[in-house]
């Protein structure tokens, strides 16, 4: 498990709004910027904005707590972020060099895979889990 430590902002109805309150790099150097270890510290980056997730326990504004994400979902979201569009975008030049449309063409089948990978990942639906604790 990845996890985080965040802060209520607001809560309502089983979901929260949360900011992070710890470091972003993951506790062995306290790299804010420059680590790519540390997914859910670089998702928390001072660049972030609060966001929603879904909280079985009862909370209120100014709790603290813990954000967990399962190391399984963070590559599951890496894949449908960056590996479907790029494949896509692969796909799409493959295709227009097959048809003989020149490097323009190639490039423009690269963008459009690479568009249609970001629309499907999109669309998928398909979210990480995220669950938030109570510190311990």
């Amino acid at each position: 498990m990845i996890s985080a430590p965040v802060r209520v902002i607001s809560a309502d109805n089983g979901t929260a709004q949360v900011e992070s309150t710890g470091q972003s790099g993951c506790g062995v150097c306290q790299s804010r910027e420059s680590c790519g270890v540390s997914g859910l510290g670089k998702y928390f980056s001072g660049k972030r904005k609060a966001i929603e997730v879904r909280c079985s326990v009862n909370v209120r504004a100014g709790d603290e707590l813990q954000l967990s994400l399962s190391e399984g979902d963070l590559l599951k979201a890496g894949l449908l972020a960056y590996l479907l569009p790029t494949v896509l975008a692969l796909v799409g030049a493959g295709i227009a060099a097959a048809f003989g449309l020149g490097d323009v063409g190639a490039a423009l089948g690269a963008a459009n895979g690479m568009a249609a990978g970001f629309l499907l990942g999109r669309l998928s639906g398909w979210a990480p889990r995220m669950v938030a604790q109570r510190k311990e």
